[in-house]
């Protein structure tokens, strides 16, 4: 941002980019978000990952409590699918 009453630029926070703060995610949570958001349900990733649907749940409900600590909440599998590509963890293509 220029002042117009003098030659000195001064920085705004407009100006700056955003800094997006990413939840610390383990493999295993990436592994579950990942197929979760490929599949249908919850048992059927329980399933291809041979854990409970119990286990499912309980890896989601901590990604969503991570996300929810970083200010990025995702109450729902579309706010998930939105986090995890802008987390480049899955493109639109890979869904």
């Amino acid at each position: 941002m220029r002042c117009s009453a003098s030659s000195r630029t001064y920085v705004t926070s407009s100006d700056r980019p955003a800094v997006v703060r990413r939840p610390s995610l383990s493999s295993r949570e990436i592994e579950v978000l990942l197929e979760w958001l490929r599949s249908d349900s919850k048992s059927a990733v329980a399933t291809r990952l041979y854990v409970t649907e119990s286990t499912v749940s309980t890896h989601l409900m901590r990604i969503r409590r991570k996300y929810d600590d970083v200010g990025r909440p995702a109450s729902t599998k579309a706010a998930l699918v939105a986090r995890a590509v802008q987390d480049g963890l899955i493109s639109l293509d890979e869904l």
